[in-house]
């Protein structure tokens, strides 16, 4: 199956299975990438938030008009941090950000029970390595990819550049099919 990818500078389709790592500066403005990519060519979608709360994503979702009908949400914060919850079909919770194995397995049931075109954005592998570790992170990454391949998905995860050791970035640059990388300056430059 063909994705279509709404990323300039980028090829303007991906084979299911595809990961795809975006690198940006801790400050930059990845949103309008992540909806991007999340609303083109597809027909249900996860987004899972490490570094959001699931209003603030769905928040994000309204502005840049991405269909919420068919978008669930995976909240890592808000039950650690005692925020008010409200559980949907949609929105699902998980009791901390740094449980990887919960994500993993949210991402799985999200994947076995939709059907056709699927897309997963993870925001951000960065803020999973704050609460997990490096090792832990980079495992959860690498078992999402394989689940992705499995259910010809595609998925989109963010990466701020500068909190990593540089050996930890080049290592995530290999294990991905495209790179997408936002400058300081807001410019795209892609490698698939």
């Amino acid at each position: 199956m063909e994705y279509d990818l709404a990323i300039e500078n980028a090829p303007p389709t991906i084979p299911g299975g595809t990961g795809v790592l975006l690198i940006h500066p801790s400050t930059g403005e990845t949103d309008r990438i992540d909806t991007d990519f999340l609303k083109t060519d597809t027909d249900h979608r996860l987004v899972v938030s490490t570094r959001t709360t699931a209003r603030e994503v769905a928040q994000k979702l309204d502005y840049y008009e991405v269909n919420r009908d068919t978008t669930d949400i995976l909240d890592t914060l808000s039950v650690e941090r005692g925020y008010s919850r409200r559980s949907s079909e949609s929105v699902h919770y998980i009791s901390s950000p740094d449980d990887t194995d919960g994500i993993v397995a949210k991402v799985e049931w999200f994947l076995d029970n939709h059907d056709g075109k699927l897309r997963v954005s993870f925001d951000s592998i960065t803020e999973l390595a704050y609460y997990a570790d490096e090792e832990r992170a980079r495992d959860a990454v690498e078992r999402i990819l394989a689940l992705l391949d499995e259910h010809d998905a595609v998925g989109l995860f963010h990466l701020a550049e500068e909190v990593h050791d540089p050996s930890v970035v080049a290592g995530y640059r290999d294990l991905f099919d495209g790179v997408v990388e936002l400058g300081a300056d807001g410019v795209v430059t892609t490698d698939f």
